[in-house]
């Protein structure tokens, strides 16, 4: 186990550096520079001047070089739209906003999806499965702006129950958090029911009911722990999608999250902010895929015999 873990590591490395250099040289090729994205009529003599003490008058292969040594260093560097500012202070300051809002809608999504699923799959082809069906059909189909702007006009205008925008207390999270849950609730609903299904067919789950056991024991002990396999995959990844998937909702409600800032980063050009969060946002990815690959050995002892051969 221990090996593939290192081989796993390996690939991981790999990865990082391969989207690192292919983000570096994505947006290097921008035409344009940061300086006359954020200032307009930018003099050409103060232009020069920014260009030469950031390095970017450089060639793109010095500029490559000198960023993979200051990354090996453990510098995301600094950013260009707020001077003085390091990437890495403004991950630690806005990544938790991002991480309150997202992490709540998705333990609420993936919980009710969950329970969902199983309810659907339990009473299959009756008015249950088709009502939780049709509400996993529409969450999945709805944009995430729709629903935000339905609920802002719902809540916020004609019943003015929530503020529209801002972070602050916990009733600026109602309206984020029911609109980032709605698509994990509909997802795991869905494929939580398939699990289910699946494995309640199986011959060993018809062995059970035929030795007379419990139709309770037969779906706590049997059938949920072999349906939620194919679920751990999926948790582990929305997990990474806590940060780099709530671009949207922090722009409609104003959150003070680092997708709002990952945006703003790309409009202006702030090469190592862009740069930066997205070495974060993959390397979230990227442990969140090991993380769930030794979940799958430790709960499937099928996958562990199968990586010892």
């Amino acid at each position: 186990m221990w090996k593939y873990i290192l081989k796993r590591v390996g690939y991981m490395a790999l990865t990082l550096f391969t989207v690192v250099s292919i983000t570096f040289l994505l947006i290097h090729s921008i035409p344009g520079d940061p300086f006359t994205s954020m200032v307009e009529d930018l003099p050409e003599e103060s232009r020069q001047i920014y260009l030469e003490k950031y390095g970017y008058d450089q060639p793109l292969g010095v500029q490559y070089l000198k960023y993979l040594k200051q990354l090996l260093q453990g510098d995301l560097g600094a950013s260009l739209r707020y001077p003085g500012r390091k990437v890495a202070e403004i991950v630690g300051e806005y990544a938790p906003v991002s991480a309150s809002i997202g992490g709540t809608a998705l333990v609420l999504g993936v919980a009710l999806g969950l329970a969902l699923g199983i309810l659907a799959a339990l009473y299959r082809d009756r008015w249950p499965d088709r009502v939780i069906m049709v509400v996993a059909l529409l969450g999945t189909a709805i944009p995430t702006f729709v629903i935000a702007a339905v609920l802002q006009y719902a809540l916020t205008v004609t019943w003015p129950l929530f503020p529209t925008t801002g972070y602050g207390t916990w009733k600026h999270m109602v309206l984020p958090v029911i609109c980032m849950c709605v698509s994990p609730l509909a997802t795991y609903a869905r494929y939580m029911r398939s699990s289910v299904l699946d494995t309640a067919n199986q011959d060993y789950i018809l062995t059970a009911e035929a030795k007379g056991v419990s139709q309770f024991r037969i779906v706590t002990r049997h059938i949920l722990r072999n349906a939620i396999l194919p679920c751990i995959t999926m948790i582990c990844v929305s997990v990474a999608g806590i940060f780099s998937g709530s671009f949207i909702i922090e722009k409609i409600f104003a959150i003070p999250g680092l997708g709002k800032y990952f945006i703003s980063a790309i409009n202006d050009r702030d090469y190592s902010v862009v740069l930066g969060l997205n070495i974060v946002f993959t390397g979230l990815y990227i442990v969140s895929m090991l993380v769930s690959d030794i979940l799958l050995m430790l709960v499937d002892p099928r996958l562990r015999l199968s990586n010892d051969k």
